[in-house]
């Protein structure tokens, strides 16, 4: 059973940067996809980031693209989302996912969270303007 823990999240003014953590137990993250999401209050949740195993090529929303970017440490098995340049906007719960198989990047399948299997317990994030 993996277990997925984010850590990282605050309270930021606008312009500065965070970076989240997800450090991850009884999954060894190099073998598996992985990704971050949010979700602000009353919207739905929207894909931020994945990158894929082994090389991990990255994936962005539109939204965060040139602003923030995932990366993996495998000696501590930890996934990480710095955070630049932050916005109101980007004021969320942020969650961590991961999925071994079934996960075709060529499709874009990354953006949706119906093919994440694993979800960490979300780490908020607050922008103030």
């Amino acid at each position: 059973q993996v277990q997925l823990v984010e850590s990282g999240g605050g309270l930021v003014q606008a312009g500065g940067s965070l970076r989240l953590s997800c450090i991850a137990s009884g999954r060894t993250l190099n073998n598996y996809n992985t990704g971050w999401f949010r979700q602000a209050p009353g919207k739905e949740r929207e894909f931020v980031a994945a990158g894929s195993r082994g090389a991990l090529t990255s994936y962005y929303g539109d939204s965060v693209k040139g602003r923030f970017t995932i990366s993996r440490d495998n000696a501590k098995n930890t996934v990480y989302l710095q955070m630049n340049n932050l916005q109101p906007g980007d004021t969320a719960v942020y969650y961590c996912a991961s999925q071994g198989s079934g996960m075709d990047f060529s499709t874009g399948h990354y953006a949706f969270g119906a093919y994440w299997g694993s979800w960490g317990q979300g780490t908020q994030v607050t922008v103030s303007s």
